[in-house]
């Protein structure tokens, strides 16, 4: 049953994580203890669940129903759950959507599949394909997730005009454009479409300057950690104070620098270390491919979460 009809996908939303026991199966108690952690901080909109952010690359089918359905149970009367649909396969994608709108999600974060971009090109008419088939399984709200044009998995700006045109749906983009001058060109045409398609920035490395841009919302996994510095940054950039936007951000800065070094791939690992450290997690496993990172990242990520003033409860009280 839906709980927020009406939803449409602007302001803070965190994508949370997932935490694992030793033996790499889910431990539905810690990962219910993350959400209310997330979703309940004052100001955040919505939270999304089966994303990068939860390893979702490496959950079944049931998994991930399961974890949908456990992120219900526990903060679906409170906020709106966005989840993520995440196949190589169109019909996979579809059967993914069908059972979220059973669920109760509110929204579908869809990811491009890889199998579009093999060899570096992604044909349009495949995109059209892929939404087309999920817009099918059901009607729910849909963030299209746009990724860098260098992987090959970006849709060009001209692709994405014709998914919003062929797929009313669309209420958002997640927009990892990665590119300041497209990501700004973005915001300006897609948020003054006669059907408004909002842009939520996932540029969590350089978070400020893309929201003073004029992004209507931001979908960070960066969020399982800091969704309270996020919503005190995103407030001050709407209400236009810079003065207080930036001693946010300067804050924000120091995890940013941790949390999305190179690799960039263990971007959520440091992300589960950091809620270990803060006493918000009690392990921090994830599953392979992905490896535990060192004991000196580790302490980085300490160093970096003082400066912060991050504590277990969240930011200290804000100097702004």
């Amino acid at each position: 049953m839906r709980r927020f009809k009406d939803f449409r996908p602007a302001g803070v939303i965190p994508a949370t994580l997932l935490a694992l026991d030793h033996d790499m199966s889910i431990d539905e108690r810690q990962t219910r203890r993350h959400l209310r952690d997330c979703a309940l901080v004052d100001g955040v909109a919505a939270v999304t669940v089966n994303g990068h952010a939860s390893e979702v690359h490496a959950c079944s089918f049931e998994e991930q129903q399961q974890i949908l359905a456990t992120s219900l149970a526990e903060v679906g009367d409170d906020v709106p759950l966005i989840n993520g649909i995440y196949a190589d396969g169109s019909i996979e994608a579809a059967r993914i959507a069908a059972m979220a709108d059973r669920e109760g999600a509110s929204a579908l974060l869809v990811f491009p599949p890889n199998s579009m971009a093999m060899g570096g090109q992604l044909r349009p008419e495949m995109a059209l394909a892929h939404y087309r088939r999920i817009a099918d399984a059901t009607d729910l709200p849909i963030i299209a997730f746009q990724y860098p044009m260098a992987g090959g998995l970006g849709f060009t700006f001209d692709t994405l005009l014709a998914l919003f045109d062929e797929i009313p749906t669309i209420a958002a983009i997640k927009d990892w454009s990665n590119d300041a001058m497209l990501h700004e060109k973005h915001i300006r045409t897609f948020q003054n479409l006669p059907r408004p398609v909002n842009v939520l920035t996932t540029h969590s490395s350089w978070l400020m300057a893309s929201l003073t841009l004029g992004c209507n919302g931001l979908l960070s996994g960066s969020g399982s950690v800091i969704a309270d510095l996020q919503v005190a940054l995103f407030r001050a950039v709407q209400a236009g104070d810079l003065k207080a936007a930036q001693a946010i951000n300067d804050r924000i800065a120091p995890l940013s620098q941790a949390f999305y070094a190179p690799p960039f791939l263990d971007m959520h690992n440091r992300m589960k270390e950091a809620l270990v450290l803060l006493g918000r997690l009690d392990k921090a496993v994830v599953r392979p491919p992905l490896v535990k990172i060192t004991d000196a990242e580790i302490a980085r990520i300490g160093q970096a979460l003082k400066q912060a003033g991050i504590g277990r409860d969240g930011a200290l009280p804000l100097a702004a």
